[in-house]
């Protein structure tokens, strides 16, 4: 029978790592959010790392812009980023201050709040498809660019927590390529998954857009 999952809560020094240290080990984890509709908690089972300036694939690449300035802050703050001009996704900051590096949540179970999680995921043909893919998890967890900076250690009034939960051995963790990078990034195997997990989002390589005529 399997041991029940540690509540205890993750403290800032977790996020206080290089960015390839944290990713994997984010597996297994429960990150908490509280709203006014109720708590909804989801334990991760696929993300991404993306390490800042050093990495073609981030969006810190360029240096420090209005838009990514929470990647360079302090570790365990959440960075939110909208995308195609309809989706949001959720990315929780690590390493140094000053260093960019940042998690980009893939995809998770949602283990408390299913039904508030299914209000919000209307398309979801099942629950092992409420948080399947980054788009849809921060659907799930009604993330927009409002939570942008967000503290995870926030002293109770965060809309955050993240849980020890049950972390991973090292043959439970899958590895590859990024979904949907490009270019110099496609390269780096900075993906993380949780083996045989049906929460896994399918991996999709980059497809370049065209210029509009």
């Amino acid at each position: 029978m399997n041991a029940a999952p540690d509540r205890t809560p993750l403290t800032r020094d977790f996020f206080d790592r290089p960015v390839l240290e944290v990713a994997p080990d984010l597996l297994g984890r429960i990150l908490v959010r509280d709203s006014d509709d109720g708590p909804i908690e989801l334990r991760l089972t696929e993300v991404e790392a993306y390490a800042g300036e050093a990495d073609p694939g981030s969006h810190a690449f360029r240096g420090q812009t209005a838009r990514n300035a929470v990647m360079f802050g302090p570790p365990g703050h959440v960075y939110v980023y909208f995308t195609y001009g309809m989706w949001h996704c959720m990315n929780l900051v690590c390493g140094p201050e000053g260093k960019a590096g940042a998690v980009l949540l893939r995809a998770g179970e949602i283990t408390v709040g299913a039904e508030l999680a299914r209000k919000r995921r209307l398309s979801a043909r099942n629950d092992k498809e409420l948080a399947k893919g980054p788009a849809r998890l921060a659907t799930a967890l009604d993330v927009d660019r409002s939570l942008d900076g967000a503290d995870l250690f926030g002293d109770g009034d965060s809309p955050f927590s993240i849980l020890t939960g049950t972390p991973l051995d090292a043959d439970q963790v899958n590895e590859g390529p990024r979904t949907g990078v490009g270019g110099d990034g496609s390269v780096h195997p900075w993906r993380f998954w949780t083996a045989n997990d049906p929460t896994v989002s399918p991996y999709r390589a980059h497809v370049p857009r065209r210029r509009r005529t």
